[in-house]
C-alpha cells in the first residue's frame, strides 16, 4: 500500500521525498488499516457471547451512534449517526455490542444504504427479536467536497424488519422515541 501511496503522490504532482510527505505513505496505509479493520472482524467475535436471556418484551433503543465509514464508490468518508430499536424476542444484547455491529459493518467500504441493512439483518439474525429498526442519518465527503458541493446535505437511510416494517404503530413509536 504504501508504494501505491507514493505512486499517487506522484501523480498529483508531489514529490514523496519532500520532508512534510517522506512518512506519508506509512501513515496513509496505517489510516486504512484503522479505517477498513471490519474487514478482519465477525459477527461472532464482536458479540462474543453478550446476548442474554430475558423476558422484557418491551422497545429497547440506542440511538445517537457515531459512525465513521469510507464509500466505495470513491473512497471518501461519509459519517453520522445510527440509532437501532428493537422488541426482545426472549433475549436482549449487551448495549455496547450494538455500537460494535455498527462499527464492525461501518469500517469496510460501503454503501450506505447497504450499511443500514446489514446492521438492521444482524440484529435480527442473532437474537430473532419480534422486529428491528436502523435508522442512519450521514453526510458524505463525497457530497460535500467534490462533485455537487452541497454542504448542508444530508442522507437517510432506514431497515425495518419483523414488526418495525408489519406494525404502523410500532414503526412510528420507534420513529418518534429517536427524534432529537
Amino acid at each position: 500500500m504504501e508504494e501505491n501511496v507514493k505512486s499517487i503522490l506522484v501523480n498529483i504532482g508531489e514529490d514523496p521525498e519532500r520532508e512534510g510527505l517522506v512518512d506519508t505513505p506509512r501513515r496513509v496505509a496505517k489510516a486504512y488499516d484503522f479505517m477498513t479493520r471490519g474487514y478482519q472482524q465477525n459477527v461472532e467475535e464482536v458479540i462474543n457471547g453478550a446476548v442474554f436471556t430475558d423476558d422484557t418484551s418491551e422497545m429497547v433503543i440506542v440511538r445517537d451512534i457515531e459512525f465513521y465509514s469510507l464509500c466505495e464508490h470513491h473512497m471518501l468518508p461519509f459519517f453520522g449517526k445510527c440509532s437501532i430499536g428493537y422488541i426482545p424476542n426472549g433475549k436482549v444484547f449487551g448495549v455496547s455490542k450494538l455500537a460494535r455491529i455498527v462499527d464492525m459493518f461501518a469500517r469496510r467500504l460501503q454503501l450506505q444504504e447497504r450499511l443500514t441493512r446489514e446492521v438492521a439483518e444482524t440484529l435480527w439474525d442473532s437474537i430473532l427479536p419480534e422486529g428491528v429498526g436502523v435508522v442512519m442519518e450521514a453526510q458524505h465527503l463525497c457530497m460535500l467536497m467534490r462533485g455537487v458541493q452541497k454542504q448542508n446535505s444530508k442522507m437517510v437511510t432506514s431497515s425495518m424488519l419483523g414488526s418495525f416494517r408489519n406494525e404502523p404503530e410500532t414503526r412510528a413509536e420507534f420513529l418518534r422515541l429517536i427524534k432529537d
